[in-house]
């Protein structure tokens, strides 16, 4: 086999001296492009959301679910119907029984006027036999029998008006009745109580839920966040409120901005999620990263949460955001 001539293997030597020079001043010079300024920290972590389950307030059968998951739900959107012919039962026995009160106190009402008008009858009768016994034209006991039952009357009276008083209370009461099972059924039908998607199905119809029991998980698209874990010497510089930013894995080029809207007050370990396993082993303190709800809302229908991540935190607000952390997402730019 021929030997190649000096010559030719210095070249080749010198090109792959060149190419290797070339690579690590590429590599440097992207590790320059992505490091950080001072003034700017950041931690791993994922883009979340918050949980709403869609749960019933007492015992009932499932009668129908209206979603499945992974569909988008709006706020009021009906989710789920409740069985609700027990509760429909009860509804016209409360009606029942207020009618039948109303009908009690009109009675009683009716009455109350008939005696009025007795009393004053026998108001003047009294009057009356009183002044023939004065004329001597009248007998005493005449006039007695007559004071006696003026006085039945007004008894009476007083009677049928306490009666009266109960009467209209218990309309009350039943009124009250009528309305809280009304309630009762009106919370039977389950709404979303967010913008979001159906996370999980937890019954099925014929199902009976417990007080309290869900029977739908949502993600609430609305309340979207990242979670960073930051070591004492930086999370002592982050401020409620300052600037922050959240970049996604698939798409690094482009950054999500937001605001810190809580600071843990207390250390704890980095969660298993982390990958490297130094950052783990260290006492760090929780950092969450708010995504403006403005912003969630105009791009809903294409959050994924679970994704990912950096979140980056501004510790110095003079520090300008470097690039691509200043190419930002905006609603506006997802009207186009």
């Amino acid at each position: 086999m021929p030997k190649h001539p000096k010559g030719k293997l210095k070249w080749v030597i010198g090109l792959i001296a060149v190419a290797i020079a070339a690579f690590i001043g590429f590599r440097y010079w992207k590790g320059k492009q992505s490091e950080l300024p001072e003034g700017i920290v950041s931690g791993n972590g994922r883009i979340e959301a918050k949980l709403a389950d869609v749960a019933a307030k007492e015992p009932l059968r499932v009668k129908e679910i209206l979603v499945n998951e992974g569909d988008l739900v709006k706020p009021g959107q009906v989710l789920v119907r409740l069985d609700t012919s027990t509760l429909e039962s009860s509804l016209a026995e409360a009606n029942a029984s207020l009618a039948a009160t109303q009908e009690k106190v009109a009675v009683a009402e009716a009455g109350i006027v008939k005696q009025r008008s007795e009393i004053q009858l026998a108001t003047i009768e009294v009057e009356r036999a009183r002044r023939l016994v004065a004329q001597g034209a009248g007998s005493q006991r005449d006039l007695d029998v007559r004071a006696s039952q003026l006085e039945t009357t007004r008894a009476a009276l007083a009677e049928a008006e306490a009666t009266l008083k109960t009467s209209r209370e218990e309309i009350e009461v039943a009124r009250a009745n009528a309305a809280t099972i009304e309630t009762r059924i009106a919370d039977a039908t389950l709404k979303s109580p967010v913008t979001g998607r159906v996370l999980y199905r937890l019954a099925e119809p014929g199902e009976v839920l417990s007080p309290g029991g869900p029977a739908l998980t949502l993600v609430n698209l609305e309340d979207v966040f990242m979670e960073i874990f930051l070591p004492a010497s930086e999370a002592a510089r982050v401020k409620l409120g300052s600037e922050a930013r959240i970049t996604v894995d698939f798409e690094p080029d482009r950054s999500i901005p937001g605001y810190v809207s809580f600071v843990s007050p207390e250390a704890q370990f980095t969660p298993k999620q982390v990958e490297t396993k130094s950052e783990r082993e260290k006492l760090v303190f929780r950092v969450k990263i708010q995504v403006p709800r403005e912003l969630a809302s105009r791009y809903v229908e294409r959050i994924k949460t679970g994704i990912r991540g950096v979140g980056y935190v501004k510790v110095d607000p003079s520090v300008a955001w470097p690039h691509p952390l200043s190419n930002v997402i905006t609603a506006e730019s997802g009207a186009h």
